[in-house]
């Protein structure tokens, strides 16, 4: 369409300028349509037309153009973690504060959004993300994980104290809409305990859609 537009615009330049001798300049040409013959007078408010449409048009390609590439970009934001604590013996805890859990066994980290130095894991674009967590414990002390967005509480899991239970198992997850750079962690209550060789208790997230 836009290159019949054009081949019309060049023939129409070209029948101008041998009736002319030359292209007159746009203040002449509304000069001249207002007494000019009639079939020429046609000929320009028609050539105006014309002219209007394809800046529309070029208007809207530049927008689908704008859209397209911000498709592409959101297309190419991939975020996926999956990772276990790994400590190296059976226990991990108990301790006499809340304390942030490293999950130092990384099983997935698509986009590096996770740091296994802090288990902390920072949200690279603005968007709806999905957490896990669970975990291994055994049944003669409390397991029990919180679940955090910054500073707040998002959701928790935990089992009670058991003399007759030799392993408590427990696990949790959510839909979080997070900021960039905002930040989702785990802690672990004080005097509880989970179990690590790498394999017994995780977190996991993936980004569902950025927004």
């Amino acid at each position: 369409m836009r290159c019949t537009i054009l081949l019309f615009v060049s023939l129409f330049c070209g029948l101008i300028l041998a009736q002319d001798g030359g292209n007159p300049p746009e203040t002449e040409i509304t000069s001249e349509t207002q007494s000019c013959f009639p079939h020429k007078c046609d000929l320009l408010k028609e050539f105006g037309a014309l002219r209007e449409k394809l800046g529309v048009m070029e208007t809207r390609l530049k927008d689908s153009e704008n859209q397209i590439l911000e498709l592409k970009k959101k297309e190419r934001t991939k975020v996926i973690f999956s990772t276990a604590v790994a400590q190296g013996e059976k226990h991990v805890g108990p301790f006499n504060t809340d304390i942030t859990l490293s999950y130092k066994r990384v099983i997935t980290n698509i986009g590096d959004a996770y740091n296994p130095s802090t288990g902390i894991f920072n949200a690279p674009v603005a968007g709806v993300y999905y957490f896990t967590i669970f975990y291994t414990a055994g049944g003669n002390r409390e397991g029990k994980l919180f679940l955090y967005k910054n500073n707040d509480l998002v959701v928790m899991t935990s089992d009670h104290i058991t003399q007759y239970d030799g392993a408590d198992n427990g696990g949790n997850a959510v839909f979080l809409q997070l900021q960039q750079r905002d930040q989702v962690y785990v802690r672990m209550a004080a005097n509880s305990h989970v179990w690590g060789n790498d394999y017994y208790t995780t977190f996991s997230g993936f980004l569902v859609t950025q927004m």
